[in-house]
């Protein structure tokens, strides 16, 4: 088997550090690793598996040599440099929400459009953590029933707005335990007009908002679930919200489809699907939590029923680890499609 030069931008972050450890644990099949980072984190080191890494200042130069180049540091970073490390050969697969609906660079979630990888020049998109979970079950359910229309509320993780604000939550709960003032300055994002407690409390803000009320968070995963699923003019509206949850994203998802399909059906269909795990069982309590979707690559599905409200339509529950298939997980998946 042929074995890649690879470099991951971000090292030092969360989903960067979460990229090293995937790539492990699935042996992509590398020669050498580069953990690129700004020159503050530069000459660091980053532990990998058994190694330690040093970590190297990013510049256009790191590339040279580089087959694949994992980015997770923010969208400005990835106009920037993404570009270069495509000149230099490299393909990228950008984490971050710079390139996502160019029209030239492919959007791609591996169990839904596998094959959007061949269109790429230089650049590939990971999605949104929010949108990668979700489509995976829409996908599939819409191949069996049509799908007519979405409507989606998270309940995301503090980790998808780092480790400051997972540090944050940490000490805001005890902060409020013991009675004494809570600080807060990472939720709903930092440099906000106005920063909320996020422990004991949820925020239906992720990211800003635009003209008309909904947040850039809510937008990606309308305009990136149609762009996936290669149907532009699917209806799809969503809230996204905050919650004081450490890790794992959760998803109350209502769908309408054109032919009648049963819960029983759905979760035929769904558990057919890789990456998949039906938990749902009432009777038993059983049904997906965050805390349990914590370090694994699965999408867990439950609370699966008819609404009662419309003909055709179904009511779930969605959960992943949004570090991981929401993150790094799913960036490797398409270099592994590649590969």
């Amino acid at each position: 088997m042929a074995s890649y030069n690879v470099a991951i931008v971000g090292a030092t972050g969360m989903v960067g550090q979460k990229m090293a450890q995937v790539l492990e644990e699935r042996q992509f099949p590398y020669t050498n690793l580069k953990m690129l980072a700004s020159s503050r984190s530069a000459g660091s080191t980053v532990k990998v598996g058994n190694r330690e890494h040093t970590v190297e200042e990013l510049s256009p130069e790191a590339f040279e040599g580089v087959d694949f180049a994992f980015f997770s540091a923010g969208g400005d970073i990835s106009e920037q440099f993404a570009p270069e490390a495509a000149k230099k050969g490299a393909v990228v697969i950008d984490n971050s929400s710079a390139f996502r609906m160019h029209d030239d660079v492919p959007l791609v979630v591996p169990e839904v459009n596998p094959g959007a990888v061949k269109k790429h020049r230089g650049i590939i998109a990971n999605p949104n953590c929010s949108t990668i979970q979700m489509v995976v079950v829409l996908q599939a359910l819409h191949q069996e029933a049509g799908i007519e229309r979405v409507v989606v509320s998270t309940y995301q993780a503090v980790s998808g707005a780092g480790k400051e604000a997972m540090d944050e939550l940490e000490d805001q709960s005890k902060a409020y335990l013991e009675g004494q003032e809570v600080k807060a300055e990472y939720i709903p994002h930092k440099g906000a007009a106005r920063n909320y407690q996020i422990a004991y409390n949820v925020v239906p803000q992720l990211d800003v908002f635009d003209e008309d009320g909904y947040t850039k968070e809510e937008m990606k995963m309308i305009k990136e679930t149609r762009k996936i699923m290669e149907l532009p003019e699917l209806r799809v509206t969503a809230t996204t919200v905050r919650g004081p949850i450490f890790n794992g994203h959760s998803e109350s998802v209502n769908i309408e489809f054109t032919r009648d399909i049963t819960p029983e059906r759905a979760r035929e269909v769904l558990s057919g699907v890789p990456g998949v795990v039906i938990q749902d069982d009432p009777s038993q309590l059983i049904y997906p939590m965050p805390i349990h979707a914590d370090g694994y690559d699965e999408i867990f599905v439950g609370r699966i029923r008819k609404d009662r409200s419309t003909d055709k339509a179904l009511n779930l529950w969605i959960v992943s680890d949004n570090l991981r298939k929401g993150a790094a997980t799913n960036s490797v998946q398409i270099a592994e499609l590649l590969v």
